[in-house]
Parts: structure tokens; C-alpha cells; sequence
């Protein structure tokens, strides 16, 4: 299984003795399990504040500039929608899945930026300190099949005919993330918010480590191959951050595969199909691209652990 990241927690071993002494298994409860969650989102916290501060700048200055090259872009928009949904702005998403509503941009564009998108992985994994050379492969690959998807749907809906809406502008509307209050209310808003998934999900998988033992859970269903995949997808499919960022927690505590991983952030889109699903009027052409992302996102995602990624 490919791991992102080991974390060692050796340096708490006194902490974690003394606890022991005065409480027991409590006292090691405490240490294993909420100590070191707290500890190990407080490194990540400043990380992330200045990683979110640098993407909110990017929004609030390149934001509108990237949704009109987007809408300029035609045939070659898979591509466009591919490399701006690496980038993990706020509303990107969603914005393409209403640009998408009112037949502004093609399916296959909103099928790369879909597929592209990975909401909160890579700023914890940057947070995290993981080797740029592991980083760089991961978002390679993400966005070079998502580009080719999106560029396949295109041609399947061309050949079929199936581009001959008009534009319903009217159905575009602004839902997605409010990033109204200036770029520093905006970055700390988005670092609190993560930090606290963050927390959570390191608590529960270190509460596993405890209760269960790391050597059961490194053989239990989550790594078995296409079943952990399948749940990852799934799992990917939730419209919220803390999908991403217990995917991407479970790699780097190598409970999940990178391929896992990155089967449920192909599939997951940020908040973009829950805004899909209220402004496309289309349910059957909804539920259809909510299970292409499974597949695709399965299929990729254990291509991925085969090839290495």
C-alpha cells in the first residue's frame, strides 16, 4: 500500500508514561488519542492560515478572469476547466456547475473541473510537510485525467448530437462559498474551519490506532483493493470539506492507499454537485454525472496503486 506520510508520535512517549501512572488507561487515552490530535493540527494550523491567505488573494484577484477564459474557452474548455480545478479556490466548483446550468460551458468541461478538483487535500498535505516529489505525481495524474474525460465527453456528446441547447443564462445563479469578507477574514474563516476537521478526523483515527491496533486496521476492509476504493469514492461524493480532508488524513496516516485517497477526491467535487443538483433542471443527466465521478474515480484511483502514483 502507498503511503503519503508516517506520523511518528515516539517524542510523546513520556507524556504518555506519566499519564499512564496517575490515570491508566485513561491517562493513555488522553495522550494517544486527544493530545496528540491537538498537537499535531496545531502544526498545521499556520500552514494552512498561509496557504489559504495566498489562495484567497489568488480568488479575489484572478476569480472572475478564470471563469471568463473558461466561458471563451469552447472546444479546448476540458483543458482550461482541468488546470484552474487543480487550484482549491473557493466556489471554483460550484461556479462551473452553474455556468454548466445555464449551458455556458460544455459537459466536459464541468467533468474536468469536477474531476480535477480536490477541495482541502492539498493544502494539508503542503501543511504536512509531504515531499514535493509525492505531491507533484498525485496532481499530475489528477489533472491529466480529468483533461481526458472531460475531452472524451465532449466528443460522445458531439457525435450525439447533444449539444444544441441554448444558453439559460437566467438559471446561473451565485450559490457556492461566501468569500465576501476580505482575503484575511477569508483565509483565517477557511483555517478554522479545516483545523477542526482536521482535529476530528485525526481523533477518530488515532482513537482507532488505540482501541484496535494499527497492525488490525492495516488489514482490515479499508485496504482491501476495489472495496477501499469503492468506499473512498463514495465517501468523495460528500459536499463538504471534511470528506477531503479525512481522505487525505487516512493517507497520511497510511490506513488508506494514495490511490484510495485520490479514488474519493476524483469523485468528490467540493460543493459543486450539491449546486448542480439545485440549478441543473436535468435530475437524469444529475444522477448520470454523480455516477460516472464513482466510476472514474474508481477506476483511477486503483489504476493509481497499480501504476504507483
Amino acid at each position: 500500500m502507498t503511503s503519503l506520510l508516517h506520523i511518528d508520535h515516539s517524542s510523546h512517549s513520556t507524556l504518555s508514561e506519566m499519564l499512564s501512572d496517575k490515570f491508566g488507561r485513561a491517562g493513555e487515552f488522553i495522550d494517544e488519542v486527544l493530545i496528540h490530535s491537538f498537537t499535531d493540527t496545531l502544526k498545521l494550523v499556520l500552514f494552512l492560515f498561509f496557504t489559504y491567505l495566498f489562495m484567497e488573494f489568488i480568488e479575489h484577484v484572478a476569480s472572475d478572469g478564470l471563469k471568463s477564459v473558461m466561458n471563451k474557452a469552447g472546444i479546448f474548455g476540458p483543458f482550461i476547466g482541468g488546470i484552474f480545478g487543480v487550484v482549491p479556490q473557493c466556489g471554483f466548483s460550484a461556479a462551473a456547475a452553474n455556468l454548466y446550468s445555464g449551458r455556458v460551458i460544455t459537459f466536459g468541461t464541468l467533468i474536468a473541473v469536477f474531476l480535477s478538483t480536490s477541495d482541502e487535500m492539498l493544502p494539508i498535505i503542503i501543511a504536512g510537510d509531504v515531499d514535493l516529489n509525492k505531491i507533484l505525481p498525485i496532481i499530475i495524474y489528477k489533472c491529466a485525467v480529468a483533461i481526458a474525460i472531460g475531452f472524451i465527453m465532449d466528443i460522445i456528446m458531439r457525435a450525439m448530437g447533444m449539444y444544441e441547447d441554448d444558453m439559460a443564462l437566467d438559471d446561473i445563479c451565485s450559490d457556492g462559498c461566501d468569500c465576501d469578507n476580505g482575503v484575511f477574514l477569508s483565509a483565517l474563516r477557511r483555517t478554522l474551519s479545516v483545523s477542526v476537521f482536521v482535529f476530528l478526523v485525526t481523533a477518530v483515527i488515532n482513537a482507532l490506532m488505540f482501541f484496535v491496533g494499527e497492525d488490525a486496521l492495516s488489514g482490515s476492509i479499508l485496504t482491501s483493493p476495489v472495496v477501499s476504493h469503492v468506499i473512498s469514492a463514495v465517501v468523495g461524493l460528500i459536499p463538504n470539506c471534511a470528506s477531503s480532508v479525512a481522505l487525505t488524513k487516512l493517507a497520511m496516516s497510511g490506513v488508506i492507499s494514495t490511490g484510495a485517497m485520490m479514488s474519493g477526491l476524483f469523485a468528490g467535487s467540493g460543493i459543486g454537485l450539491l449546486v448542480l443538483f439545485k440549478t441543473n433542471k436535468h435530475p437524469i443527466q444529475n444522477i448520470f454525472i454523480t455516477l460516472l465521478l464513482l466510476i472514474v474515480g474508481v477506476a483511477f484511483g486503483l489504476l493509481g496503486d497499480i501504476i504507483g502514483i
